[in-house]
């Protein structure tokens, strides 16, 4: 998959509007020559462990991001998704 600017820019306002829209404990963006997916990802740490809301799932369709299973830990809830 390409690593495209708009790829970029896609992940990053997902990354915004999920700590805008949720409450976050962490949001990273890693390239993709850092990331384990050699893509853009976007991971993420919510509180709550109850899955992952709908307004995450929300915007991480809006930017086109495939969500990868990640297991909730101790009261928080991974989220790891990419472009």
């Amino acid at each position: 998959m390409s690593c495209t600017v708009e790829r970029c820019e896609q992940v990053w306002r997902a990354a915004q509007a999920i700590r805008d829209a949720v409450p976050t404990v962490a949001v990273d963006v890693v390239a993709p020559n850092a990331s384990q997916y050699d893509a853009w990802t976007l991971d993420a740490v919510l509180r709550g462990s109850d899955g992952v809301p709908s307004e995450v799932l929300r915007e991480l369709a809006l930017a086109g991001m495939t969500l990868r299973p990640t297991p909730s830990q101790a009261g928080y809830q991974h989220v790891t998704a990419t472009v």
